[in-house]
């Protein structure tokens, strides 16, 4: 704080720097600030939104089904899913969608409760869907920030995937044997849905009055999205590829460091914020060498593609175009939902779109292009 951190300082900005100034440039640009937009997002009327988007494009119609099962905590809603055809119960699932700091860890997930299994016996599969949003308080329901309802718009297209699978074999039902590089693609492909007009305002209504969230902030959560997307591309692109070169080309024998190698890279992604020669950022590299994503940091890139593609098809057919957008997304409930990992992600994303990613879709998403 202080002089240090005033605009008249900023020639003397160091890479530490860079996070707090670019929000404050983010919050002078957009004047739009994250508890402004609760009030118009009540957790209900999110999830019936949201649910109504299922119906939509999926053909799938979930049905509250409260006191059908045990709970572990009175917040814990349960739900059902049928197939709006054939009224056929297919999956449930079950959401604890509040913030329990006491009992509860912090961040959002979902999990398999039971798996489609043809050994098991097992022919409607159970998901759980947890987050960690603020509780109602008195008359006051349940309000999100905008980043919350991504998280569960994300959350749930994992849940799908799970819930939506025809595999019958336990290993490969669902998100089981997925591989990784495209476990991403469901959930990452729902999160698109929050930047559709006629989806949001199928939701985004103040609490109170009912009123719909005003144009002008939705204009700016759109803007927001862009914001800095040129050098979080290439910030994730570094990443990815540090990480494969270390692990497919580095020589600890050799004469470069671990951390020469890092520079190398950045003077070709990053060149315009090269890392001091103090730096030890991979030395705190978790997800590559403690996280599970060693020589796989580049699925986080690849699945936004393979996403933004996805998303792209229905963007293709016009999405106000009700016949086309329920077409693509029976076949998209055909394909990435249905098929589960017995069969190559390259293929089934092929089998969806007729041909393998592109990027085109994403650099026009993130105002690249």
């Amino acid at each position: 704080g202080g002089d240090a951190y005033s605009e008249a300082s900023l020639e003397k900005l160091m890479p530490w720097d860079t996070s707090f100034w670019v929000e404050r440039l983010k919050e002078k640009t957009f004047d739009l600030k994250e508890e402004e937009l609760r009030p118009y997002f009540a957790l209900d009327a999110v999830l019936e939104g949201m649910f109504g988007l299922i119906e939509r494009i999926f053909g799938i119609e979930v049905r509250a089904a409260n006191g059908k099962v045990e709970v572990w905590h009175p917040d814990v809603q349960f739900f059902e899913l049928f197939d709006k055809e054939t009224d056929q119960h297919v999956a449930s699932f079950y959401l604890d969608p509040y913030s329990r700091p006491a009992d509860k860890r912090g961040g959002a997930w979902m999990a398999d409760c039971l798996g489609k299994s043809e050994a098991l016996e097992i022919d409607i599969p159970v998901a759980y869907l947890t987050c960690n949003g603020s509780p109602p308080v008195g008359d006051k329901p349940s309000l999100m920030t905008f980043r919350e309802v991504e998280t569960l718009f994300h959350e749930t297209g994992h849940g799908l995937q799970h819930m939506l699978t025809r595999a019958s074999v336990g290993d490969v039902a669902g998100i089981n044997g997925v591989e990784w590089d495209a476990v991403e693609l469901p959930s990452q492909f729902m999160e698109n849905w929050c930047y559709d007009k006629p989806t949001v305002y199928g939701f985004a209504k103040h609490y109170e009055t009912g009123e719909p969230l005003p144009e002008e902030m939705f204009e700016k959560l759109k803007q927001q999205k862009t914001f800095g997307a040129g050098m979080m591309s290439c910030r994730q692109l570094l990443f990815g590829v540090v990480d494969m070169e270390l692990h497919s080309n580095y020589d600890p024998e050799g004469d470069e460091t671990i951390f020469d190698v890092q520079r190398r890279m950045s003077n070709i992604y990053t060149p315009y914020a090269n890392p001091l020669d103090e730096d030890r950022f991979l030395c705190g590299f978790s997800h590559i060498f403690a996280g599970g994503y060693s020589a796989g940091y580049y699925s986080y890139k690849w699945a936004e593609v393979m996403s933004a593609d996805a998303f792209g098809a229905f963007e293709e057919v016009g999405l106000d175009n009700e016949d086309g957008v329920r077409e693509v997304g029976r076949k998209f409930r055909e394909t990435v939902l249905s098929l589960g990992g017995g069969i190559a992600p390259m293929d089934v994303f092929t089998q969806f779109r007729g041909r393998e990613p592109s990027p085109e879709a994403l650099l026009r998403h993130n105002g690249l292009a």
